[in-house]
């Protein structure tokens, strides 16, 4: 339950102002349909926070104990650092897609190469690793992933304008770097 439940509520908050929730916006804006957008953006993140999680897991079984805690320690405290730079959707964030895809469709490719690399993927990566617990982490990334989207699709701008990104920024790089230190000097 302790995987789901940080893994739910670090994706939130790690979310929060990220690419993909401006990603978000902008589909609910151009497309004004909330419903296939939701439900693309919890497919793509099923699916890519699935094989992130699976990446995680599988990495415990090729180091050590050692070598993991001190890549996880250093991975949460350079996520820290990495919450504290705004994200800025690219132009070519979405014009890749075809709009023959419909949608849904749109959304599922968009948001999934979106999530390539992002700080959420990255972060189901290490908590899988952290907690070797593939399903509960990836349910709760995609949880998390889900509240901090779907409120957007469905209230877009008017939602943006009374979160104070900044604070939630600041709260997520002091919960990395929380969770960093744990890792690298917590007894083992």
């Amino acid at each position: 339950m302790e995987a789901f439940l940080v893994s739910t509520g670090i994706v939130a908050l790690a979310e929060m102002g990220d690419k993909t929730q401006l990603l978000s916006l902008v589909l609910a804006a151009r497309f004004r349909k909330p419903w296939p957008i939701v439900l693309g953006i919890f497919v793509a993140t099923v699916v890519n926070h699935g094989l992130a999680g699976a990446v995680g897991s599988w990495v415990t079984t090729v180091l050590g104990p050692q070598w993991l805690r001190w890549i996880l320690g250093a991975s949460f405290i350079a996520m820290a650092v990495w919450m504290l730079i705004p994200d800025k959707l690219d132009d070519d964030d979405t014009g890749g897609a075809s709009p023959r895809l419909g949608i849904f469709g749109t959304t599922v490719v968009a948001f999934f190469l979106a999530e390539m690399g992002d700080k959420t993927q990255i972060a189901t990566v290490m908590l899988a690793a952290q907690y070797q617990a593939w399903a509960a982490v990836v349910a709760g990334t995609t949880l998390g992933m889900m509240l901090a989207n779907a409120p957007v699709v469905w209230l877009g701008d008017r939602l943006t304008r009374r979160v104070p990104l900044r604070v939630v920024h600041l709260v997520s790089a002091l919960i990395f770097a929380v969770l960093g230190g744990l890792a690298l000097f917590a007894p083992a």
